[in-house]
């Protein structure tokens, strides 16, 4: 009985922020696809070893893992020579995120750089590398995970909002920049957003307990509360779902879906 097809092997992907959640889902998928992995994340070894196992464990024919903060852009090039050193990186994965909530007059001006500096300026400084190596070779696909804030608005989210409205932006600047590199045969350079609204990751976890305090109740019904607000399925995503979506994206059969910002939001920006 032959194997099922993987369509992704011999492909090398760099994942940012893939050690857990969003970004470890979709590292996990890749390598289950036949790609070979660049973890990154700020974390401690054994953190980064559970990560290179459950990559293995998916399939993965080849693991290396970075340490980069991507605070600092003299360490987001480091991180790209790093992970060039093995290899050619044909997918990118720009995921990593941070996030901080407060009215825009009391949001710390340090807040506002590290959170730009990581959302959005790592994924210049990575994609500015990486692009023109992916157009050369004639296959690349670059995937941003952006957010239903790139699309929408939301109160005490000025920084987080601004960095995903640049990224949704850039993307649709690099997907004309590249649309007509490679060819249907090479599987061509193609760049996206995906955008999802309410996931279950760490990311929300401040915002949930936070409406818990203010309604003074458990965690379910204060996300019931935040759903109910935005998001119209009143579901979460789950950091799977979100991964299917991104490495159907990075299949050659893609080849011609490209500037396109697709929000996995429970109808969250139909409204």
């Amino acid at each position: 009985m032959n194997a099922a097809p993987r369509p992704l092997q011999g492909r090398r992907a760099l994942v940012t922020g893939s050690v857990q959640g969003i970004g470890l889902a979709i590292a996990e998928a890749l390598a289950a696809q036949g790609a070979a992995l660049v973890l990154h994340g700020l974390a401690g070894a054994q953190e980064l070893e559970g990560a290179r196992a459950a990559l293995r464990q998916a399939g993965a024919s080849q693991v290396d893992a970075f340490t980069h903060d991507l605070r600092q852009p003299d360490q987001v090039e480091a991180l790209v020579h790093a992970a060039l050193a093995g290899g050619a990186v044909d997918i990118l994965v720009n995921n990593a995120g941070i996030q901080h909530t407060a009215p825009l007059a009391q949001m710390p001006r340090s807040r506002w750089d590290e959170i730009l500096a990581v959302n959005l300026s790592a994924a210049f400084d990575t994609m500015r590398l990486l692009l023109p190596r992916m157009a050369q070779a004639g296959y690349g696909r670059v995937v941003n995970i952006a957010s239903v804030h790139g699309l929408v608005a939301s109160v005490q989210k000025a920084p987080y909002v601004a960095a995903k409205f640049g990224l949704v932006g850039m993307s649709r600047v690099a997907a004309l920049e590249y649309a007509g590199a490679g060819s249907r045969a090479s599987g061509g350079v193609t760049v996206n957003c995906v955008c999802p609204g309410w996931t279950e990751t760490a990311i929300i976890e401040p915002q949930i307990q936070a409406r818990a305090a203010a309604l003074a109740t458990g965690r379910e019904e204060a996300l019931r509360d935040l759903m109910r607000e935005k998001q119209p399925s009143q579901r979460t995503s789950l950091p799977s779902e979100i991964a299917r979506v991104v490495t159907w994206l990075c299949e050659p059969a893609a080849h011609n879906l490209t500037g396109a910002a697709i929000p996995v939001d429970g109808g969250w920006t139909a409204q």
